[in-house]
């Protein structure tokens, strides 16, 4: 099984769950920048409670040799933290992070775009302006070089019309401004 059909397989249990899910990190910025070879798959989950036994039983039945932990699951679900289904037989880690209830993040869900995953599904990603905002502030927390070049990506992608004041309003509110507009200013 390759890494997008287990993502066909995650987004059809997230949608049959009614878990809202938009899916970010390296898969995201293959749709909007240019595509790289990633090893996991990100997702952020709107989580509840009631979804964490179903969840498990379905990731597990997709393949036997998938791992989870119920108490990572419930932990992350509680605390508004992260967790993950492992692969070893494939080498990917699917990981999810769940949304803290607050407006940028209803809002990140709600601007999520269903796009082709290759070929094999659609799945609904976060928006090109709400994945640049995540790798700012994952770059800015983490010093990571890798999140400055995928948010270069995004912004040097001529087939998307970024919507530039809703970048730089929610920048300004997380602390990334100063990042952005250096790396605007060296995009080329």
């Amino acid at each position: 099984m390759e890494p997008a059909e287990l993502l066909a397989k995650i987004v059809e249990i997230l949608e049959d769950l009614k878990i809202p899910y938009a899916i970010t990190g390296g898969f995201a910025i293959s749709v909007w920048g240019n595509p790289r070879s990633t090893n996991d798959i990100d997702i952020i989950v709107e989580m509840a409670e009631k979804n964490i036994k179903p969840l498990i039983k379905k990731m597990t039945a997709v393949k036997k040799s998938i791992y989870a932990d119920e108490d990572m699951v419930r932990d992350a679900t509680e605390r508004k933290g992260e967790f993950n289904f492992i692969d070893p037989d494939m080498g990917v880690k699917v990981d999810f992070f769940v949304l803290a209830n607050n407006p940028y993040n209803k809002l990140k869900i709600k601007r999520a775009i269903l796009r082709d995953v290759s070929g094999v599904t659609k799945a609904y990603f976060v928006s090109p302006e709400d994945l640049i905002l995540s790798k700012l502030l994952w770059g800015k927390e983490s010093n990571s070089w890798k999140q400055r070049e995928d948010v270069k990506t995004v912004l040097q992608n001529s087939k998307i019309k970024l919507d530039y004041k809703y970048i730089k309003n929610w920048a300004e509110k997380q602390g990334t401004l100063e990042i952005l507009e250096d790396l605007l200013k060296n995009k080329n």
